[in-house]
C-alpha cells in the first residue's frame, strides 16, 4: 500500500475521485508529533492548485502513470514541445504544465513525460544537465584572495548561473536542476 512517503513531484494522487497531481512537496518530521508531508497538488480536471498536509499514518491512492522518455524541441512562447525518439510522436505541454522547469530546457535535452490515460500532466528534468558557457566575465587577477569566490555566467540556453571564476567563455559546465546551482567543469 502506497504511503504518503512515496509522494514526489509529478506524483499523480487519486483523491475522493479526483486525479492531482504533485507540483511541489516538503516532508516535515516535527519534533512533537506524526511526521507529514506538505503537498502542494494540481487539479487535473480544474486546474485549481491546493496545499494539503498530509499525514504519513494515512493511507492514499496512486493513480498509473507512464513515464515516457522525449526530447525537447521548441516552445512557441505558451506550449513546450517534446518528441518520442522511437515513434517520433510529439507532445505539447503548457507553460502552467512545465512551470520553472522551462529556464533548464535547451533543444535536445531528453526528458521524462509523465501521462496519464495518454494525456501528458507532468515533466521531470534529468538530476544535472550540461550547458555551454556563452558569455561570463574573465577573471582578474587578485579575485581569489577571499578564497569561494563566483561570478555570474550566462549558459548556452539563456540561463544565468552563478559559477566559480576559472571558468571561462566556452567552457561545459553541469547545473543541478534542482537547485540551479553549479556542480563541475565537464572535460
Amino acid at each position: 500500500m502506497p504511503s504518503p512517503n512515496d509522494i514526489k513531484k509529478g506524483t499523480v494522487i487519486n483523491r475522493n475521485g479526483e486525479l492531482w497531481v504533485v507540483v511541489n512537496f516538503q516532508r516535515v518530521s516535527p519534533g512533537k508529533g506524526a511526521s507529514f508531508v506538505r503537498t502542494k497538488a494540481k487539479s487535473l480536471a480544474t486546474g485549481k492548485v491546493v496545499e494539503e498536509n498530509i499525514k504519513s499514518s494515512e493511507s492514499i491512492e496512486f493513480a498509473q502513470v507512464l513515464n515516457k522518455k522525449m526530447q525537447y524541441i521548441f516552445s512557441d512562447g505558451s506550449t513546450y514541445t517534446f518528441m518520442d525518439g522511437m515513434t517520433y510522436e510529439q507532445v505539447a505541454l503548457d507553460a502552467d504544465m512545465v512551470g520553472d522547469d522551462a529556464k533548464y530546457l535547451k533543444e535536445g535535452l531528453d526528458v521524462m513525460v509523465v501521462t496519464h490515460n495518454d494525456i501528458p500532466i507532468s515533466l521531470e528534468l534529468p538530476g544535472k544537465v550540461e550547458y555551454v558557457v556563452a558569455h561570463t566575465e574573465p577573471a582578474v587577477k587578485g579575485d581569489t584572495i577571499s578564497g569561494n569566490v563566483l561570478k555570474e555566467a550566462e549558459l548556452d540556453n539563456g540561463l544565468l548561473a552563478r559559477v566559480p571564476i576559472f571558468i571561462k567563455t566556452g567552457d561545459s559546465v553541469r547545473i543541478n536542476t534542482g537547485t540551479g546551482e553549479y556542480l563541475e567543469r565537464v572535460k
